[in-house]
């Protein structure tokens, strides 16, 4: 097989994984919290599956010189309109989460704006870059500050717009760190890089110090971590350095238990415990933790496995195309499913403060599904665009 058709067969395979555990880790939220039948959100993720599948082939068969920089645009501004638009709509059009509207209800389905519009800012940045550092030589960090700065603007927008309209310092981390690692690979210095990193980590830091929520989240954290942590260290230095009267993270504590539960072959298909009201939602960002109680450490190995496979062969195809915006866009599409992964991944295991990114392909959600679906299918594209 071919590296397209490959990674086609991979990306479905990921999704068919999906809607199985959107149905076994569901059953008890959608029959006891919302009073749903059983298989309500194993349909509709079976619906956006299908349609994700339809879509993907359809964008590989598409001309990327005719149609890629139409359909990045397209994905750039119509999100961020309806991102924008959606804190007009009445609460009977939106739905809302952690106090911001972030679904657009359309029917049968809800619409997260923001789930493309991490797409289309991925298409600018490999679009607006292989035109500045990729065409240009910088002599000093100086000149690629000066260039940097348009860049500066547009995220820092970006960021004001997510964090005031939706309320999520998750996906900002993401696409900031989308943003510095490509400017790596578009020629970008290890200074530049640097400074980067360190303005963002300045930003981030106020983005915590400025909300009670945030506090919260890191002092969870920090609970769970420092029990992990002070257990390598002597107990008069590890009690010395102890932070008591933390708050334990929920969320972490019986993740744990999941993956101590399924051990390495798992509990069964359907047979894990922590969905019955311990983590009543694990089929969206605990979909890992679920992973692991019910097909093991082996299933975990298998999903991970996948995505390194997937990740492998859209560097093939990177490394193949001549023509700087479509490489760059592939090592974009790279980064946000690595980075999504990895941070929902070190989230569950109480490494990061959980930060509610979905996993990619695996964790419910119809939107996060088309949206990277659109993903593959550009890249896909752009495999037979080297074949032509």
């Amino acid at each position: 097989m071919t590296t397209d058709r490959n990674l086609f067969f991979c990306a479905s395979l990921l999704i068919f994984l999906g809607v199985l555990m959107s149905y076994s880790l569901s059953t008890y939220t959608t029959v006891v919290l919302y009073h749903y039948g059983e298989f309500h959100f194993f349909i509709r993720q079976l619906v956006s599956a299908i349609m994700g599948i339809i879509i993907m082939w359809g964008l590989s068969r598409v001309d990327p010189s005719k149609w890629f920089s139409r359909l990045g645009f397209f994905l750039l501004f119509v999100p961020s309109l309806l991102i924008v638009g959606m804190f007009f709509l009445p609460e009977s059009l939106s739905s809302s989460a952690g106090g911001a509207k972030r679904w657009i209800r359309l029917g049968f389905f809800s619409l997260a704006p923001l789930e493309f519009l991490k797409i289309g800012f991925t298409f600018f940045l490999a679009w607006s870059l292989s035109r500045t550092f990729v065409a240009k030589e910088k002599a000093n960090v100086k000149e690629e500050l000066i260039t940097f700065v348009p860049y500066s603007f547009v995220f820092v927008a970006l960021a004001i717009g997510v964090g005031i309209l939706q309320n999520d310092l998750g996906q900002i981390v993401l696409l900031g760190a989308v943003l510095a690692v490509l400017l790596v690979f578009s020629g970008g210095s290890a200074h530049l890089f640097g400074l980067i990193v360190s303005g963002a980590f300045a930003i981030s830091v106020l983005a915590i110090v400025t909300s009670e929520h945030r506090i919260l989240r890191l002092k969870l954290w920090w609970s769970n971590l420092q029990n992990s942590l002070f257990t390598l260290l002597p107990d008069k230095l590890a009690n010395a350095l102890r932070i008591s009267d933390l708050p334990e993270s929920y969320q972490v504590f019986h993740a744990g238990n999941a993956m101590h539960n399924g051990g390495l072959l798992g509990q069964g298909l359907g047979l894990g415990q922590i969905k019955l009201g311990f983590l009543s939602e694990v089929h969206t960002d605990m979909v890992l933790a679920g992973i692991a109680e019910e097909w093991g450490f082996l299933g975990l190995c298998v999903c991970f496995i996948l995505f390194s496979v997937m990740i492998v062969l859209i560097f093939r195809i990177a490394n193949r195309l001549k023509e700087p915006k479509y490489s760059l866009f592939c090592v974009g599409v790279v980064l946000l499913i690595s980075f999504s992964l990895v941070i929902n991944a070190f989230g569950v295991g109480g490494i990061f403060p959980v930060k509610g990114l979905a996993v990619p392909f695996l964790s419910y959600g119809g939107s996060s599904l088309l949206a990277n679906c659109i993903a593959i299918g550009l890249v896909l594209s752009l495999a037979r665009y080297i074949k032509g």
